[in-house]
């Protein structure tokens, strides 16, 4: 029985050419790469025309420099990804520039409010769990129609390990985090019979400009590296490479699946790892 379709080399169908996408919070603290900066490059390295969209217009602006350097194809666009209404005039942009959307990459995530139940402020709980989950559903809202036009899509959320485990000093943030692992689930079930793909990643200890800028000393980064079964620190550009894998026709077959990108750190530890101690980054 001969395969319904020739199968094309992976090298081939990794490859975005012709294909739209938007990438929320594609900008970085200052020069460093952080995780939309670095999924935005690869995209538009792999043929993707990207619409790059943030809140903070200097931060987005400085992707938009590195791609430009690179002669790939975007556009920006400021979006507070919390406003319905800015969420639907970014799909707009990017439906009037290229004539279609086949990629959405909801990357925004803030840290939000600390502390458990009986500390947490509950308006900055509000807050956070609308940039945090509801962008998800809002700029899926006006994304997914528009795939429909196009035969299809992908959709990438951006959760973390942190909704994968206990054992993080807040409450917000985790939880934040798994509900974005059951929301994608739940999308793609909705949505596979569209053609739409709906998966996510799941980042651990990766060193980001965010990172840096809470502060991180030498000895509790040589401490995360050690909490990975690999014994190495990750960088956006890993976060970036599962991004664009689940992105493309390489992962044609893949859907309401959950990548955790952490070095191993979800699998457990090996027979020198300790529990995390006190005042160590989650």
């Amino acid at each position: 029985m001969s395969d319904p379709e020739p199968y094309r080399h992976p090298h081939d169908a990794t490859r975005l050419a012709g294909m739209v996408a938007i990438v929320t919070g594609a900008g970085s603290r200052g020069e460093g790469i952080g995780n939309g900066r670095a999924i935005s490059i690869l995209l538009a390295r792999r043929g993707a025309r990207v619409l790059l969209t943030d809140i903070q217009p200097e931060w987005m602006e400085a992707t938009a420099r590195m791609i430009a350097a690179e002669g790939g194809e975007y556009a920006t666009r400021i979006c507070d990804v919390a406003d319905e209404a800015q969420c639907r005039a970014a799909v707009e942009a990017a439906v009037a520039r290229w004539g279609r959307l086949d990629i959405l990459v909801n990357n925004v995530g803030i840290s939000g409010p600390p502390g458990d139940a009986t500390q947490v402020d509950p308006a900055a709980w509000d807050h956070a769990m609308r940039v945090n989950v509801a962008s998800i559903m809002l700029m899926s809202k006006y994304a997914i129609p528009e795939m429909r036009k196009a035969g299809g899509g992908a959709i990438v959320n951006l959760a973390s390990i942190a909704g994968l485990q206990g054992g993080h000093p807040g409450l917000l943030y985790p939880t934040s985090k798994g509900a974005i692992v059951q929301m994608t689930r739940a999308m793609a079930s909705h949505h596979g019979p569209e053609g739409i793909r709906v998966n996510a990643v799941a980042p651990g200890y990766v060193y980001t400009p965010m990172v840096a800028a809470r502060g991180m000393s030498e000895e509790l980064r040589r401490f995360r590296r050690e909490m990975g079964l690999l014994k190495t620190e990750g960088t956006a550009w890993d976060v970036a490479e599962a991004v664009a894998f689940l992105a493309s026709p390489a992962a044609r077959w893949i859907t309401g699946h959950t990548l955790p990108v952490d070095s191993g750190r979800s699998s457990g530890t090996t027979h020198r790892g300790s529990p995390v101690p006190d005042g160590a980054p989650r």
